[in-house]
């Protein structure tokens, strides 16, 4: 099945199974890309939340006018950190960032429960390398691309490509089907491989 992009510079449209990597800088303002990902020729959603709280997630769900009744929120911060948890069945919570066994538990139930087009962001794989580590990061992100594959859904995985070196972006960019490149000025570059 494919999926319609509301996206500048990328494809109409991408085939289920593909995980697209967003390479931004640390002042990025990712959320208007993150969003017209999310709102698009989709029927559910996940959102895996390594930077914010399932608040803030919601927040931003709201600002950018997405409908909220097709999201479920996967919060890696608020147990850690002692924040108060939201209760609500849309909204789950593991332990810590780095519990990478949770992470992928819940990103695969939601696969294999959800109907439909489904579609998740991780935001995002440079926070979860500094709590784990660059390898269990790529290790997840190309654990994620195989539960894409097999559920033909897809996801945009978010990567801060000032704070790790080349080698590390490359093995990201390796671990991921597609490329969106965003500038400093908001402008975006894509790079999708339309031979497939």
């Amino acid at each position: 099945m494919d999926y319609r992009l509301a996206i500048e510079e990328a494809p109409a449209s991408i085939p289920g199974g593909t995980a697209v990597l967003l390479l931004h800088p640390s002042t990025g303002e990712t959320d208007r890309v993150d969003t017209d990902f999310l709102k698009t020729d989709t029927d559910a959603f996940l959102v895996i939340s390594t930077r914010t709280t399932a608040r803030e997630v919601m927040q931003k769900l709201d600002y950018y006018d997405v409908d909220e009744s097709r999201a479920t929120i996967l919060d890696t911060l608020s147990v850690e950190r002692g924040y108060s948890r939201r209760s609500a069945s849309n909204i789950h919570y593991v332990s810590a960032p780095d519990d990478v066994a949770a992470i992928l538990s819940h990103t695969e139930e939601f696969l294999t429960t959800e109907e439909g087009k489904r579609r998740l962001s991780f935001d995002s794989i440079s926070e979860l390398a500094y709590y784990a580590d660059e390898d269990r990061a790529v290790d997840a992100l190309e654990r994620m691309n195989d539960l894409l594959d097999d559920t033909d859904a897809v996801g945009l995985f978010h990567v801060d490509r000032e704070v790790h070196d080349e080698a590390a972006v490359e093995r990201f960019r390796e671990a991921s089907d597609a490329v969106l490149d965003l500038a400093a000025d908001g402008s975006l570059t894509a790079e999708f491989d339309t031979e497939d």
